[in-house]
């Protein structure tokens, strides 16, 4: 309350009152008020739009092939049938689903961690080591995210042929190691989190580079990082192109099993949509879990930088 003469004097006493009742405005810049209906009804409608396709893949899941012939909405709510649809596409003798799960895992797992080694590795690089060329190598890598991935598919596979690797994991794995995009989110980000003067300190303290990256870098970059980890699960995890030319269907992916149960002359929506809830469940657990700390970790980068 020691600056409320000063209000006083500056702003006039009816200022002074109104900072007298409420300090906590002045405080924080005067960021008080709080989300009127205006906001939350917008929130609730982004919220059940994005909800919908959810909503609507188990309604059609638990749904009769007949049902939904007749009716693009079936039912409002989805019931039990919903289970035994997911015990079919789980049992299923056309399909793996067990083995197609594990190799979705094996894929996004690996695929996940070496983005972000790699990535991190990279832009502390490019961020805070000096050396010939590092402009020009930073501007080619970010201009091959303006190349299609369909450009890159024939000459990409006659590699993979070439290896043997064809119908196996090593040939979705390899190509994703490291992505150029990663590079630039994992540069951008330690340009501004990571000061130099950390780095000055941990070579005065005689920690070699690769120390230096490992117990300072590293740490620094641990929200980017995440961010960065979940983006590349999801994409390997919902991945489609590339596995559908590379692996047989023997060796499948989740997404492939999906296209397996429609691949007959009548397609059983219903069980399609089951297929496809299961799919998407282990994001949905994903993000219910760690949604918190992602959050927590964009904020975290946003007051570093």
């Amino acid at each position: 309350m020691s600056s409320l003469p000063v209000v006083a004097q500056t702003a006039g006493p009816s200022a002074a009152r109104a900072a007298a009742r409420n300090p906590r405005r002045k405080a924080t810049g005067g960021a008080t008020r709080r989300p009127r209906w205006v906001t939350y009804t917008i929130l609730g409608i982004v919220l059940a739009i994005s909800i919908f396709p959810l909503y609507f893949t188990l309604v059609l899941g638990s749904s009769t092939p007949e049902e939904i012939s007749r009716s693009a909405l079936p039912q409002l709510l989805p019931d039990a049938s919903l289970f035994t649809q997911f015990a079919e596409v789980v049992g299923s003798n056309a399909i793996n689903f067990w083995k197609a799960f594990a190799n979705s895992v094996i894929i996004a797992v690996v695929t996940s961690a070496s983005v972000v080694l790699f990535s991190t590795l990279a832009g502390y690089s490019f961020a805070k080591l000096r050396f010939r060329g590092r402009g020009p190598l930073l501007v080619f890598i970010i201009a091959t995210m303006a190349v299609p991935t369909q450009l890159g598919v024939v000459p990409l596979f006659i590699l993979m042929s070439e290896f043997g690797w064809i119908g196996t994991l090593q040939a979705v794995i390899v190509p994703a190691l490291v992505t150029a995009f990663g590079v630039f989110w994992m540069t951008q980000y330690l340009s501004e989190a990571l000061p130099y003067e950390l780095i000055e300190a941990a070579r005065v303290d005689g920690a070699s580079m690769f120390r230096t990256f490992w117990s300072i870098a590293l740490p620094a970059a641990r929200p980017a990082a995440a961010m960065l980890a979940l983006f590349t699960f999801v994409q390997q995890w919902t991945n489609f192109f590339w596995p559908s030319i590379v692996l047989s269907q023997s060796n499948p992916t989740l997404p492939l099993v999906v296209r397996s149960l429609q691949a007959n002359y009548f397609i059983d929506y219903s069980l399609v949509m089951a297929g496809v809830f299961l799919v998407t469940l282990p994001l949905l657990v994903i993000f219910l879990f760690t949604g918190r700390q992602l959050v927590a970790g964009i904020m975290q980068g946003a007051v570093k930088g």
